[in-house]
Formats: structure tokens, sequence, C-alpha cells
């Protein structure tokens, strides 16, 4: 990571929010991120975000064009293309605040539902790359592979991954029909304006494409299906999104057809960042880490009782 990135980024965010208000308060600015990945500073009300090295320019571009054209569901960028930093492409962006951590009973579920439904349905351009989350989680994977094989949580990890069918692993083309989809959704890809009332948008445009939208909703069914999320957070989530005409499920019954392979591969995602960052750390997992191995181990005791494979018996 480079040394003068920060300071270099902190006065592009300065910039960019006097830029947007001449008459700035100009208090201290903020590091919201500093990672390898990504590093981001707020100012008063814009934002700047160094991507992660070696991101495509031309492709971060035409994401960027995508938030621009539907600015109700997407964080609308400050500038239509990234500038260059310190050989890291920058974007700017609005300030927003994001949900509460500490208040899980006032998490915009519905709203989230809402959103991703209106992305989903949003028409889809060929200029549109690529939706990046198997990518995303196959590095995932692979880093614990390389980095920790031979930790006492790793093989089953590795093993819930490799039962997975090559397209979740980011090995072989999506199954059609493909949407516009977010490829990254959380909670914390949720922002809104400070002024009162002010409605939530998706924010992160950086694995945003082309893909199987049933990927947007399969973090937050892999949360239910191992117990981290409340049932009726889901049930919110899932009822909200299918209200609103979301396509990556039928409008009712049982989605787990759909929503069984990609919420078992970011099942095994988020497991793998878990070991591998205790491994690094050197210590032990925690209790919600131990559930996602616990959860990985389980599918792949279900898959091997199942001769088709991966199929709706996700377990519960």
């Amino acid at each position: 990571m480079t040394e003068d990135l920060l300071p270099a980024l902190t006065a592009r965010a300065t910039e960019a929010a006097h830029a947007r208000d001449p008459a700035c308060s100009c208090a201290a600015a903020i590091t919201l991120a500093h990672r390898d990945d990504a590093t981001v500073v707020r100012h008063a009300a814009a934002v700047a975000k160094a991507h992660a090295p070696g991101t495509d320019p031309a492709e971060l571009t035409l994401r960027l064009a995508v938030a621009a054209r539907l600015p109700g569901v997407l964080l609308p960028p400050l500038a239509p293309a990234p500038a260059a930093l310190h050989g890291r492409p920058v974007t700017y962006w609005p300030y927003g605040m994001p949900v509460d951590p500490d208040d899980p009973d006032a998490a915009p579920w519905e709203e989230a539902g809402v959103l991703l439904a209106r992305l989903h349905r949003a028409p889809l351009r060929e200029t549109v790359p690529s939706m990046r989350g198997p990518e995303k989680a196959a590095r995932a994977v692979a880093l614990l592979h390389h980095t920790a094989p031979r930790h006492p949580a790793a093989g089953p990890v590795l093993d819930a991954w490799a039962d997975l069918p090559p397209w979740a692993r980011g090995e072989a083309p999506a199954p059609e029909p493909t949407r516009l989809c977010h490829g990254d959704f959380h909670l914390g890809q949720l922002i809104r304006d400070p002024a009162p009332g002010s409605p939530w948008l998706l924010i992160d445009v950086d694995d945003l494409g082309a893909g199987p939208p049933v990927w947007d909703l399969a973090r937050p069914a892999a949360w239910y299906a191992v117990g981290m999320l409340d049932p009726d957070a889901w049930h919110r989530f899932l009822t909200a999104y299918r209200a609103a005409g979301g396509p990556a499920v039928p409008p009712d019954g049982d989605p787990w057809a759909e929503l069984d392979v990609p919420a078992r591969a970011l099942t095994a995602q988020t497991a793998a960042r878990a070991v591998t960052k205790a491994a690094a750390a050197g210590r032990p997992l925690d209790e919600v880490e131990e559930w996602l191995v616990d959860a990985c181990a389980r599918m792949r005791s279900v898959t091997a009782a199942a001769p088709g494979g991966p199929g709706r018996d996700f377990p519960t």
C-alpha cells in the first residue's frame, strides 16, 4: 500500500467537497476505510474512494455509468469516470449515512429487497461487464488454500467449495438468464442522505454487472440458513423483493431451488475469509466463525447424501 495514498486521497476528497459546496465548513477529513483493496476518505459532503490495485478503469467507468442512470437505486457518482492517483483509480461520491450496526431491529431489510428487485429489473445493456461475485468468492477460497491449507478448519471449507458447480466457483459462464446485479450485496452496501426521510440507496459498484440475480440474495439467505439472520428479517426481505417483482426467485412458494447453490458459495466464501484471518492472526476461531465452518461441514454431508449434487437441502 502506497504510504502517500492516504494524504493524497484526503486532499482529493477535500477538493471534491469544496466543488460541491464552496462554503464548506472544512471539518477534519475522516478515513472510512484503509485496506489493501480500498481506501475511502470523507470530507464534509464528499467521499473519495481509491479502488483496488489492478482495477480496470474502463470497466469501472462502465459501472459508474450504470450508477448514474439508476439514481433511485444506486448512489450516483460525482464524476463520470475515475481519476488516477498513485496507480489507483479514484471515484467520487456524495456522503451518505450507513446502516447502524448497533440497531439491528432498524435494519432496512424491506427497502433492500425493493432496491435489489428494481436493480434486477433494470435494462441490461451489452456494455455492462460481468458481475464479479463468483470471482470474488473464488479469490477468497484460493487465499485460504494458499495461506492456511493445513488449518483444522480449512478442510470443511475447501471441500464445500469443491462441491459447487463450476459457474458458482467462477470457472464457467453463469446460467441464463442474466440480469443487472450488484455482485456483493450486504447491509453495508446501503446508505442514505443525512436529511430526515431520505431513501436508502445501494453503493459500491466494484462488482456490479451482468449475472444471475439470485447471487444478490445469497448472502442474506446463507446467514438465515446458518442461524446468523433472524428468520423474520429474512422473510421481510424476501417478501419485499418478491412483491417488487424481483426475478431471481419465483413469486411464491419455496425459493431454495434457486437460492441453494449461491447460498452455499457465499457461506464458503465467508468461512474462507474468517479462517484466513484467524490463521494470520494466530488466534482461534470465534463463535460466529465456528458456525460458518460447521455449516460448510454440514453442507458437505448433505451433498454426499444426495447423488444429484447440491440441491434444495441447504442445512438450516
